[in-house]
């Protein structure tokens, strides 16, 4: 009797394989190459999104980002967050040998479950990571109604 393989575990494989694939040249990219300015084009904010029972916390990473260089904006589903700078290192009256300049943009999109109120919403930044705090929009409970 030949025991028959089970096909999930093969396609499990063949996603792994894939992945590892995939992972390969954006390790090769990350390096200081000439590659190099496409890395931050294919990086991704962090994103986390806690839901409470009044309100939705959303917490991104932006290392390196000041709370002049995002911009947040807030519909009924979405929460929009863009963040870009540009950093420049230069000395005076000095010879390079090598100077170079840095611009970063990130955007990411947050579909969110519930409606929120745009108006109460926060947000504040602290060591990297920006807490953005939507309270939802109150609804009324159902009731009942009778029929005459």
């Amino acid at each position: 009797m030949s025991a028959r393989s089970n096909p999930f575990e093969e396609l499990e494989r063949l996603f792994e394989r894939m992945s590892r694939q995939f992972d390969e040249p954006s390790r090769m990219w990350a390096s200081d190459g000439p590659l190099e300015r496409w890395r931050s084009e294919f990086e991704e904010m962090a994103v986390d999104v806690v839901e409470h029972d009044d309100e939705f916390v959303v917490a991104v990473d932006l290392p390196g980002f000041e709370k002049d260089d995002v911009d947040i904006r807030v519909t009924d589903h979405t929460l929009r967050i863009e963040a870009e700078r540009e950093e420049e290192f230069a000395e005076e009256d000095a010879q390079y040998l090598r100077r170079e300049r840095r611009h970063e943009s990130m955007h990411r999109s947050v579909q969110l479950p519930d409606e929120v109120d745009t108006d109460g919403v926060n947000a504040r930044m602290k060591n990297g990571v920006l807490t953005v705090t939507l309270p939802k929009i109150e609804t009324e409970d159902a009731r009942s109604i009778e029929v005459e």
